[in-house]
């Protein structure tokens, strides 16, 4: 199975890359970002493209393949809901539309979020459920991750400095919260494991809770 990354610099990212790098039904992984992930590994060949949502430039470079794992995504912390949108419905809707034309029928992961509601009072929850549904509806066997609470592990860590404190705050708390709260948390582990669950085998459901993500 021959998997596409974007997003592979980022927390959940990383975290995704390391898992598809480890397990041996995964035969190549492409990333595709703003910047390298500084990694070197037999599997993995990167391509920076900067020109985000535009990927007309690299298209020959990203067919043939069998699952995209979409990981890109921004806070919508002190943005507004023009620039949110841009970042988040407009970049995963090209990356779904152009692997539905060069790869109909593939997987396609996309990291969404625990709240996301299309019809929701909250302007990323919107975006969000818009982004969602535009996915579901094209040839891709699309499913939506929305995980909760997500542990880091393994030195992956947050590129957002108040995320990677809050990380370091709540990480020896991470075993009570476990068991306290089973379906709303989950680990980058978990969650790469997952996605290439659901590429080679699919689910039961196109839209996934942190309860569905740990029990693939």
């Amino acid at each position: 199975m021959k998997v596409i990354i974007f997003g592979a610099t980022g927390m959940v990212g990383r975290g995704v890359l390391r898992e598809c790098l480890l397990d041996a039904r995964v035969s190549g992984v492409l990333t595709v970002g703003r910047s390298a992930t500084g990694l070197a590994h037999p599997k993995l060949r990167e391509i920076v493209h900067t020109g985000l949502p535009d990927l007309a430039p690299i298209e020959a470079e990203l067919a043939g393949y069998d699952a995209c794992f979409f990981c890109l995504g921004v806070s919508s912390a002190g943005m507004s809901e023009k620039d949110y949108r841009h970042l988040t419905y407009d970049y995963a809707v090209a990356a779904g539309s152009t692997l539905a034309r060069l790869n109909p029928g593939s997987a396609f992961v996309y990291v969404s979020g625990a709240g996301t509601d299309a019809g929701g009072r909250a302007m990323w929850s919107r975006v969000k459920g818009e982004t969602e549904n535009a996915l579901l509806a094209m040839d891709l066997r699309a499913y939506m991750f929305r995980p909760g609470y997500i542990q880091p592990l393994y030195g992956v860590t947050s590129r957002t400095r108040l995320y990677r404190l809050g990380y370091v705050v709540t990480r020896p708390l991470y075993p009570v919260l476990r068991r306290m709260f089973p379906a709303a948390v989950t680990t980058t582990e978990q969650i790469g494991k997952a996605m290439i669950a659901v590429a080679a085998g699919g689910a039961p459901g196109r839209v996934l809770g942190p309860a569905d993500i740990n029990a693939l």
